[in-house]
């Protein structure tokens, strides 16, 4: 019997510069972002298989570094990010000029204060947490990675630490190319580890 380990890394730097990507808007890495990626994968991996979000800023990544360690890629539709609704494309500063406190607000409480259209924060939770769990379920004992979103590691973070939706999305920052990693002990839950 062996640990579950799945390590979760989020996209590097997109092109298109600073603002709200959800799920509509799929802008490619950057070349900052390939090697904001590069430099986050350890000297000597050890992952069985990587799976990723089917935004090309993941999944470009992914297929990349699967094909150099010579291992197998799934690409998972709810690892997508959040949907942003009418924010998809727009960056903070045009948000503010053009819809007073909206952000302001957006950014104290994130559970009641989603764009228009946006994704319902708990039910973003609730796909991505499905995925984990299944992830845990389909991959026992093997070591995983998956290529995805700032979004999801703060509700994957959420679940296993207790926080609240509000807590995590508000207070938890999270670069490009940052990695947490979660070990899930036979019939135990899982724990983040840091490394």
């Amino acid at each position: 019997m062996s640990d579950t380990r799945i390590d979760i890394i989020r996209h590097g730097e997109p092109e298109g510069g600073r603002r709200y990507r959800g799920h509509s808007v799929d802008d490619p890495l950057s070349k900052l972002g390939w090697q904001q990626m590069w430099n986050a994968v350890p000297e000597k991996p050890i992952w069985d298989h990587i799976i990723t979000s089917p935004l090309s800023r993941c999944h470009s990544f992914a297929e990349a570094l699967a094909e150099t360690l010579s291992i197998e890629v799934t690409i998972e539709d709810n690892l997508k990010e959040i949907g942003f609704g009418s924010w998809e494309g727009r960056s903070p500063e045009d948000i503010k000029a053009n819809e007073g406190d909206a952000l302001q607000r957006f950014l104290k409480d994130p559970v009641n204060n989603r764009p228009d259209g946006a994704e319902p924060l708990d039910t973003f939770a609730e796909r991505v947490w499905d995925v984990y769990q299944n992830t845990i379920t389909r991959h026992h004992g093997q070591h995983i990675l998956i290529v995805a979103h700032a979004g999801v590691i703060r509700a994957i973070t959420s679940n296993i630490l207790g926080m609240s939706l509000d807590d995590v999305y508000s207070k938890l920052k999270i670069e490009y190319a940052a990695v947490a990693t979660t070990r899930i002990a036979d019939n135990g839950d899982p724990v983040m580890v840091l490394t």
